[in-house]
Formats: C-alpha cells, structure tokens, sequence
C-alpha cells in the first residue's frame, strides 16, 4: 500500500470532530508585535490593553536577581543550555499574579517561548531546555494564560536545519529526526505538566517546511530544507498531546494575505496538502488547529508606513478590513496582528504611529 494510500485510509477512521468543528468556536484576536510588553507592563497597563480591541496579547518574561537586576531573559534564553531558577522568576511570579487577579477583559494571553539561542544540539543533554519550559508554562497558568507562544522561527542557530547540525556529516537524517521527535514530545509534556489543555500558538508550524519545499510533500526532501526537523519535532509534540491540549499552527506564511482564495488554499495545505509530512496524520486531525498572522504595516521597508494618509498602504484601511473578516472566518480559533512602527500601547498610556481608522476598522471587522 503507498503511503498517499495509507493516509486516506488512516483519515477516513479520524471521528468527526476534526478540524472543520473548530469554525465554530469563538474567534480570539491576539497582539503580538514590537510593541511586546514584558510582565511589569501587563501588570500595570492591563486597562490600556482592555481599551484595545484584543482579546489578549504576546508577552516576553525577564529574570532578574534579588537586587531587581536584571539578569536574563526566559524568552530568549530559554532554548539552550542555561536553566533559569524560580528565584530569577520571582518578579515574573508576582506580576502574572497580580495581572490575573484584575477584572480585565483582555484574558487571551500568551507567554513567549522562543526556539533560541538554540545553542545546543539535538543529542545534547536537554534538561535545561525541558526545565525552562516547564518554568514558562506554570508562569503562563499562574497568570492565567490561554498558553505559550512558541516562536519556531531561527533567530539564532539554526535549530530545525539538518545540514547545519553538529554532527550531520555522521549522524543520518533518519537519527536526527527521530531524536528531534524525541524532544518535541518530552517539550510537550513538560508545559502540559505545568499546564493542563494548554495552548500552544506557533509562528510556523508543518506548512514551513511544506513551502520550502515549494508545495511538494516529500519526507525525503526534509533533510533539505531549512526547517525540514521542525516537521518530526512537531510530530513529537503532536504524540505527546492530551486532554485538550491544542498545538496551533499560527500560519506566520499569511502575513500579507489579502484574498479569499489565499486563505483557503492554506487551509486546504494544513488540512490535506501536508500530510505526507506528518507521522500521525490521525492525531494532528485531532490536535492541530490553523491559525492566521497579518502583517499591519506588512514590509514597511519597502512599502512603508504612512500615518497621515493610510490609503498608500500596503494594507489601506479597506484591504486590511476585509482580510481581518477572511482570517476571522478561515480560522479554528486564533488570528493574530503583527505589527512594527504601529504601537498599539506605550508606556504613556496611549497608541503611537497607528491611525485611528485602523483601529476602528479591526474592531467592527471582529465583532462581526
């Protein structure tokens, strides 16, 4: 039996509360953008995101000494060797408190856990990385978070790419996918440890690897692409599921979508086209779900960001209305704004660099 065979058959047994169900459920609009507050903002700026049209945002956690110095960061550091102590975190613990005892409406926040520095190798000891994450999802419950934010994406080292690994020129390709689903799964029960039927947002799921690949499903092109291990670490990570944990494939690739037929067809790539990539096709049915990012100021560098007359924008008032609407009804849950010279919120209390109309726009679009 081929494998195209084998999948179809695999999915004709998944039950009927897969992915179509999702459409259902009550969207949830989410912020994340350079305008990320860290734990003391969200703590002390609640009410300015509540005026906002979000129903929660990204935020970063710093560690700090005894003295209040700062001495790290959880985000950015924790995908390596290092392993923070609840000591370091005892600022991030009382600020997420507090921001979960106020009344705000804004709940659907998510804690950001980057794949950085990502100095480590996949057969290294991975203690730290597991501790980090188990630190990062009790924070995100305490504060209670809908969940973390896993930004796949390879600031640093180039953490899903087979041929830069260390030891690539005598480790197969088949080794270091199989220890790469390895740690995908131990990550995923890390934070659901910490964190029952928690939500797990990614900047990129399987359907990066799938268009570095140009659309064609191959497993045996994986060890070519650039994030080709983000394919069987995920597919740990989708093993390790339970309850109602979901993992959500944010969808970073539709940045600049401004058409219906963009939108469905990274449907139809998340539900049907990727499937060849996925070990368990069955699972993800059961526990991925599609996400959408939209890029406000999408590429301002070479379009840029015009404030007094948003009409030259890449997304105008109206294009970037009807894309809310599309993400809106294409997506399972979550559709999130990206944003870079906009400032939804300021330390002062206010927006900077971001037209009203903009504003006004995403919130009619969304309470739609």
């Amino acid at each position: 039996m081929s494998r195209l065979v084998l999948l179809i058959a695999l999915l004709a047994t998944v039950p009927q509360t897969t992915f179509a169900d999702d459409l259902s459920r009550h969207p949830r609009l989410i912020e994340f953008g350079w305008d990320e507050p860290d734990t003391s903002f969200l703590r002390t700026h609640q009410k300015q995101i509540d005026r906002t049209p979000f129903d929660g945002c990204v935020f970063h956690v710093d560690a700090y000494d005894p003295k209040g110095k700062a001495v790290g960061s959880l985000t950015w550091q924790g995908w390596g060797k290092r392993e923070f102590t609840k000591d370091e975190l005892v600022k991030a613990r009382d600020d997420l408190s507090a921001s979960a005892s106020s009344s705000g409406r804004s709940t659907s926040h998510f804690l950001r856990f980057n794949t950085t520095p990502a100095d480590i190798d996949w057969f290294d000891d991975f203690s730290a990385v597991v501790a980090n994450a188990r630190h990062a999802a009790r924070l995100a419950r305490l504060g209670k978070c809908a969940g973390i934010l896993l930004d796949t994406e390879q600031y640093e080292g180039r953490l899903f790419q087979y041929e830069r690994q260390r030891d690539a020129k005598s480790k197969p390709w088949q080794g270091y996918a199989r220890q790469a689903r390895l740690r995908g799964r131990e990550v995923m029960n890390a934070l659901q440890d910490e964190f029952p039927d928690i939500h797990i947002l990614l900047t990129f799921g399987y359907t990066l690897p799938l268009y570095e690949l140009k659309g064609v499903a191959d497993p045996k092109a994986l060890a070519k692409a650039e994030n080709g291990l983000l394919a069987p670490f995920l597919d740990g990570m989708v093993d390790g599921a339970r309850g109602n944990s979901r993992i959500i494939d944010g969808f970073e690739l539709s940045y600049g979508y401004k058409t219906v037929d963009r939108f469905d067809l990274a449907r139809t790539r998340f539900t049907e086209t990727v499937l060849p990539l996925v070990a368990d096709p069955k699972k993800y049915a059961q526990v991925m779900e599609l996400g959408f990012g939209l890029w406000l100021d999408y590429k301002w560098q070479d379009h840029g960001w015009n404030v007094a007359d948003p009409g030259k924008n890449y997304f105008t008032p109206d294009a970037f209305a009807q894309s809310v609407a599309l993400a809106r009804k294409k997506t399972s849950q979550y559709v999130w704004i990206y944003t870079e010279q906009p400032r939804w919120w300021t330390p002062e209390g206010k927006s900077a660099k971001l037209p009203v109309v903009y504003e006004t726009i995403l919130r009619k679009a969304w309470s739609k």
